[in-house]
């Protein structure tokens, strides 16, 4: 079972997923709202936050989070200090049931991640890609078009095309053959670059 937790919040904030079963998991915190409230209305216990990123938006809540479950936050760069774990690029990530490969995907900033998992055919996709071509910025710190351009091409190349649902770092979920908006979004950074 999948939750945007940030759903109707006003605050500046990502949206905040929370994956319960086997391993119930906070993808990305989000900021500016009271987010341990929601996980407790929902859930009795967490037993990891993974990190698409750390950009502000999407760590703000990290501490409080930590705090109110007594978890340990898994992210790609374990100099982080929003990071207790490294996750490498590949490795098995196991979110909810279901086991998820962490995808390396800079552009947007160093250390973004995007989830996949084929058997359940679910993406979360972080600040990569999100709806109707829209892809990352790139004018922060971090970002670089060309990297993000070719990371995009990396996930049009690793996801499959029945992809069911993708989880993305603001707006809606895309559950209308998403596939199509990460192709899209890889024209879309090309074009405008």
């Amino acid at each position: 079972m999948i939750s945007n937790l940030a759903q109707g919040v006003q605050a500046f904030t990502s949206n905040v997923f929370l994956v319960t079963g086997e391993r119930t998991v906070i993808v990305d915190p989000g900021s500016g709202f009271d987010v341990v409230e929601k996980i407790e209305a929902r859930t009795d216990s967490l037993d990891a936050i993974v990190l698409t990123h750390t950009h502000p938006d999407h760590v703000g809540n990290v501490t409080a989070v930590k705090n109110a479950f007594d978890v340990d936050v898994w992210g790609y760069d374990p100099d982080s200090p929003f990071v207790d774990h490294a996750i490498e690029d590949e490795a098995s990530v196991k979110i909810g049931d279901d086991t998820y490969t962490a995808l390396h995907t800079p552009g947007h900033k160093n250390d973004h991640l995007c989830f996949y998992s084929k058997g359940a055919r679910t993406l979360f996709a972080g600040d990569l890609v999100f709806q109707n071509g829209s892809f990352g910025r790139t004018d922060l710190p971090e970002g670089d078009r060309e990297v993000l351009i070719k990371s995009i091409n990396r996930l049009i190349a690793t996801v499959a095309p029945d992809l069911a649902v993708m989880h993305v770092g603001h707006g809606p979920s895309i559950t209308s053959n998403p596939y199509d908006d990460i192709e899209l979004s890889a024209r879309m950074a090309r074009m405008t670059g």
